[in-house]
């Protein structure tokens, strides 16, 4: 896996996890009773984006681990990957 490869690989799965974060424990300014005029209700009361980016990061970084890990110790292939998806 080259450099760049590993920079994409991680991206996508940094990416990935924040959307799978962002809606946890989040508490919406119509949930807290005190909407900010010109937002929506739903709009997050207090974000905390710092927080959810170092949760994400630590989240992010183990699974980059495990998936380059399997890539480059050859345990799943190409090859096995195109015989499970090859048709017919």
């Amino acid at each position: 896996m080259s450099i760049m490869s590993a920079i994409v690989l991680y991206s996508m799965i940094w990416f990935m996890t924040l959307f799978l974060v962002l809606p946890l424990r989040t508490r919406t300014q119509g949930e807290a009773g005190d909407v900010v005029p010109g937002t929506h209700s739903s709009a997050p009361e207090d974000a905390q984006m710092w927080k959810t980016a170092r949760i994400v990061t630590i989240w992010a970084t183990g699974a980059f681990v495990i998936v380059a890990g399997i890539i480059l110790s050859g345990v799943i292939t190409m090859d096995m990957i195109e015989q499970i998806t090859r048709p017919g």
